[in-house]
């Protein structure tokens, strides 16, 4: 068995942030990751010319097991096929598919309205790749409950979508509900937990600005008591995270996604505390 913890990066466009970045994934090749996927923006044109740029560079420099993104509401029929090529041209066959954020005053094409859409329509096209696909314990923003939220992820998983990923959480009672919910109505695809661990103030303030993700006591008062001291913030975050993946750990999860916003230390100090509960076969070895 390999590892069962798994990392996402973003593409940078600045120098400094790609040097950064490559840092970065040198570092995650040293965790034995099960994989690392690569975001793909829909703000920009250019966006999936970097995520195949540091896709390319993770599997075949690096040898890391590697999955682009592809958000596809502003994309057409062509333009997905033309993205699908390049990622097979890479010798990739597998995929995060997503419908994408909406951008204002950016007309969609209207073609991909629902990622069950885009799955169903990759599995046509390039039927031998495995997709992944995004999911949300708290519920999608635009589901009107969690019902149908539920139905909505099963034809996606009927359309073709093996593997699950969900969007961070800082509740694991959360998950567990929402794991249930998935148990009940069937829907058969592995699910990985989204973990991402908070290591400044900045990353705080944006959480609290774009997200709803519940904050539990414990985590309010962390943010409380250090909002103030970067050294310790960045700690407690941490050991938070840490505290989740073990409990994740200990009920079974088939897996643990790392969202690292690029941030190497943080991914390593939890791959060196955890390692032992998410890959015992590796440890058992050494």
């Amino acid at each position: 068995m390999g590892s069962k913890l798994s990392f996402e990066v973003f593409p940078t466009k600045t120098q400094a942030g790609y040097q950064n970045l490559q840092k970065t994934l040198h570092v995650l090749q040293t965790l034995d990751p099960a994989f690392v996927s690569v975001t793909c923006s829909n703000v920009t044109n250019s966006a999936e010319a970097f995520s195949i740029q540091v896709t390319d560079y993770l599997w075949h420099e690096l040898k890391i097991p590697t999955i682009p993104h592809l958000a596809a509401r502003y994309l057409n029929e062509q333009a997905v096929d033309a993205i699908l090529d390049d990622i097979e041209g890479l010798g990739i066959q597998q995929v995060l598919a997503l419908r994408g954020d909406e951008i204002d005053h950016r007309p969609s094409q209207g073609v991909f309205q629902y990622a069950s859409e885009l799955v169903a329509y990759i599995k046509m096209k390039k039927p031998h790749f495995e997709i992944y696909g995004a999911c949300y314990p708290e519920t999608h923003p635009e589901s009107i409950d969690r019902v149908a939220d539920i139905k909505q992820l099963k034809a996606k998983t009927e359309a073709g979508c093996s593997t699950l990923v969900t969007q961070l959480f800082f509740d694991n009672d959360l998950f567990y509900s929402f794991q249930e919910a998935c148990a009940l109505a069937d829907i058969e695809a592995t699910l990985l937990a989204g973990i991402m661990p908070i290591v400044n103030r900045q990353q705080v303030t944006r959480l609290l600005q774009t997200t709803r993700t519940h904050l539990p006591r414990k985590f309010l008062a962390i943010l409380e008591k250090y909002e103030h001291d970067p050294a310790a913030l960045r700690e407690a975050g941490i050991a938070y995270a840490i505290d989740q993946i073990v409990d994740l750990s200990t009920n079974n999860v088939d897996g643990i996604h790392l969202y690292t916003l690029n941030h190497a230390e943080a991914a390593k100090q939890i791959y060196t505390n955890t390692r032992s509960l998410l890959s015992p076969s590796v440890e058992s070895k050494e």
